[in-house]
């Protein structure tokens, strides 16, 4: 790819609002600046979007696999250049690799992947999820109950020993199962702390809010629920400023009504953000799948245990996007930001998540139907679904 070139004709959504008539200008893989067409200078290199919306990548900070692949079952490199390979054909920049309940040699594995990925700079890694196993049986959801339990001293060590080696690092976590002590340790080492898989009640979540945690996996999902007496998880997240909300937009996860009034309800400036918690079966047309040695069904939008119990989702962030805009009737900047900015600002990840100067060139081209044009990481085509565009001299 050049080094410098423009991005021309298309409409730019930087973050906050579209931008007619403009260009960006990006060079070894940040964002030089956006100005109109006019100010750029004779002779740069120019790829032409011929109409497109010129985006900010999305951001998915719960990607359990895709291609065919589980990180549960290939904790490894390859594993994880594949997941992010499947998602940039949805949108998806950046994510953060989701590990599932499972045993500690497991997330050990997971944890040198990271590192790996990371040291080889794979286009579209951000970091690392773990998601358990310190979760609360209740509310185990998929997440095999016997592999679920306590954090002890050997779990802290090995977490705040690998923390900072992998980029960004989230993990969730019950009340039930991690004391705000662990947490503060945890977040002194550079994790961002989630909520989630918890029967807590409201009153309790303050202590881990005050300890550091500052987010909700999965709002709604495997939570003690908005109640008339006791608000539940769900209650304190929408009224807790400073929490952060991932929502599973597939419309299995989570009644469009009850999306609705959580994003009136919510209380900022921690936002509700969209995740898609996708699982081995993005990209592919595998029919199941196997986790922690159980068969994972896939049929209709859904995947399921045998019970019918919800096993992650077999959705991608364009579709997301297109759900919160089509379904739950917001602007479509507003979808937007939900994958992009919001999650971008959920883990502090100042770079990326808007379109402006001095920021990872990371964006898409979108045609005005919502449909994917190309995703760029860094200044680099990734993905087409037309032939790879280079730039060209004006």
């Amino acid at each position: 790819m050049t080094a410098t070139f423009a991005v021309t004709g298309g409409k730019i959504f930087d973050g906050n609002r579209f931008l007619d008539q403009a260009a960006m200008v990006v060079s070894k893989g940040k964002i030089v600046s956006i100005d109109g067409e006019s100010a750029l200078p004779a002779g740069i290199s120019r790829i032409d979007a011929d109409g497109a919306l010129i985006v900010p990548g999305f951001i998915d900070l719960q990607v359990n696999g895709g291609g065919g692949v589980l990180l549960n079952n290939q904790p490894d490199l390859d594993g994880i250049r594949t997941i992010c390979t499947t998602h940039a054909r949805y949108g998806t920049t950046a994510l953060l690799p989701t590990l599932i309940t499972d045993h500690a040699s497991v997330r050990d594995q997971t944890l040198l992947a990271a590192q790996a990925a990371f040291a080889a700079q794979v286009p579209g890694f951000l970091g690392l999820h773990l998601e358990g196993p310190h979760l609360s049986l209740s509310r185990k959801g998929t997440h095999d109950p016997a592999l679920i339990r306590p954090m002890n001293e050997d779990d802290l060590k090995a977490l705040c020993h690998a923390a900072g080696r992998f980029g960004i690092s989230l993990i969730t976590i019950a009340p039930e199962n991690v004391t705000t002590d662990q947490v503060k340790a945890l977040r002194e080492a550079g994790y961002t702390i989630s909520l989630g898989h918890t029967d807590v009640q409201c009153a309790d979540v303050a202590a881990y809010v005050a300890a550091g945690a500052s987010m909700v996996t999965h709002l709604f999902n495997a939570m003690s629920q908005l109640g008339n007496r006791e608000p539940g998880l769900v209650g304190a997240a929408l009224e807790t400023p400073a929490l952060s909300c991932g929502l599973i937009a597939d419309g299995f996860h989570v009644d469009p009504v009850s999306m609705t009034i959580a994003l009136r309800a919510k209380t900022g400036p921690g936002r509700i953000f969209l995740v898609t918690d996708a699982m081995s079966s993005i990209g592919t047309d595998e029919t199941g799948f196997m986790l922690n040695g159980r068969q994972i069904y896939r049929k209709d939008g859904r995947l399921t245990l045998a019970d019918g119990t919800l096993a992650g989702a077999d959705i991608d962030m364009l579709s997301c996007v297109r759900f919160a805009h089509h379904h739950l009737h917001l602007p479509l900047t507003e979808a937007l930001k939900m994958a992009s900015l919001y999650p971008a600002q959920a883990i502090n990840c100042n770079q990326k998540g808007q379109l402006a100067a001095g920021l990872d060139a990371d964006f898409l081209l979108l045609s005005p139907e919502i449909e994917l044009l190309s995703t760029w990481i860094g200044g680099n085509c990734v993905h087409s679904n037309a032939p790879m565009m280079e730039p060209v001299q004006s």
